[in-house]
């Protein structure tokens, strides 16, 4: 009687595709395991959720009050949080203390101090005003706030109100959407096109490389923001807000996308004398499909540290030309329209609490840092970091 033969699979029997799948999950498993093991690229990208989380889905729910609430309270300072109850005792429930208006003789002004007698008590998900939770479902249900019905009179006013007595933490929150999403559709749009110029300068060469290239050389000629200037002034007054949001983000894009363009054609200069492109060409793909398969995957890895750099640049951007009144203007809100309503001396001197969205800027420009350094060692697994 034979014995049945015991026979091994051998690297030759495993079909290519498969091969190839095991050798791309095994690129993005380093990966992820290096990129766990940065502590700070995690932290960043936490910080980065959080944000996107909080300003752009749900900055109606956080925020205690609308965009365009105006309370009495003109200029009020921060309400400080206690843990207090009604009576002045001890409580683990968080409170503010109220705000009593007073006259201040030296400034001829009304100013508003904080009032220990008064105690609010905070709630959780507490009635408030009314609003479309993701712009569809109807509610008036907030994250936390005081109970009006049993305290008509309390507010909540954790980093103060503007000089329209527009709530300052409500405002940070709704202008953190529109800062943080005109980086990431900028930062969008910038791939595509530097990207495609950058592929094309560096596939093709020649002529049709000087031309890109010349014309890289003469955007990057300007002065940024003489640049920005002349084509903010370009944008008609009399457009709505959402015109003026997107031909601000095609402005930056117009600007920005020089710099990728040159390192992805540095990177196709590389990749095209690499000889599986050069058997692609031999067995007659098209120009289009050797790009698309085989040149532009290649870059990828580098594109998307590069994207998670410049991101923090468009932020930034946007908030100096709002800032300087060349960018977005009310009743659009931005972290730039908000910093741009205390350029006057007067303000920082009588209500520095204004100043509160710059922390928060710095945190998402150094969360945004953060984890592209930690992408940038993670998607190259096999290097020394």
């Amino acid at each position: 009687m034979e014995e049945p033969q015991l026979t091994s699979t051998t690297e030759t029997d495993i079909p290519a595709k498969g091969k190839q799948e095991q050798l791309s999950q095994a690129y993005w498993s380093l990966v992820w395991w290096k990129f766990k093991k940065n502590k700070l690229a995690i932290v960043g990208a936490i910080i980065i959720l959080l944000f996107y989380t909080s300003c752009g889905l749900f900055a109606e729910f956080v925020a205690p009050y609308r965009l365009d609430y105006q309370s009495n309270h003109l200029e009020a300072r921060p309400q400080p949080i206690v843990f207090k109850n009604p009576e002045g005792k001890f409580s683990l429930r968080p409170a503010v203390y109220g705000l009593d208006q007073q006259l201040d003789m030296v400034a001829r002004t009304r100013t508003w101090v904080v009032n220990k007698e008064k105690i609010y008590p905070l709630s959780l998900f507490v009635k408030g005003q009314p609003y479309k939770l993701l712009g569809l479902i109807p509610t008036n249900i907030h994250l936390f706030g005081v109970n009006t019905e049993k305290y008509p009179d309390g507010t909540v006013f954790l980093f103060g109100t503007d000089r329209l007595g527009r709530d300052l933490f409500s405002r940070i929150f709704y202008g953190g959407r529109l800062s943080l999403f005109l980086g990431l559709l900028g930062q969008f749009l910038t791939l595509i096109l530097g990207m495609v110029l950058g592929a094309i300068s560096g596939y093709y060469g020649g002529t049709t490389d000087i031309l890109i290239q010349r014309l890289v050389e003469f955007v990057g000629a300007f002065p940024d923001i003489p640049l920005f200037m002349a084509l903010a002034a370009a944008i008609p007054v009399e457009w709505s807000p959402i015109l003026v949001y997107f031909m601000l983000t095609i402005i930056l894009v117009f600007i920005r996308w020089g710099g990728l363009a040159r390192q992805v054609r540095g990177l196709i200069l590389s990749l095209r004398e690499r000889e599986y492109v050069l058997a692609a060409k031999s067995a007659g793909a098209s120009d289009w499909r050797i790009m698309s398969r085989h040149l532009l995957p290649g870059t990828l890895s580098h594109v998307i540290v590069i994207a998670t750099l410049m991101i923090p640049g468009m932020i930034l951007s946007e908030t100096a030309l709002s800032w300087l009144g060349l960018g977005l203007r009310p009743p659009l809100t931005s972290w730039g329209v908000l910093l741009q309503e205390v350029s006057a001396v007067r303000v920082i001197r009588f209500a520095p609490w204004m100043l509160t969205p710059v922390p928060f800027i710095i945190l998402a420009v150094l969360a945004f840092n953060m984890l592209g350094d930690g992408l940038r060692d993670a998607l190259d697994p096999y290097g020394g970091r």
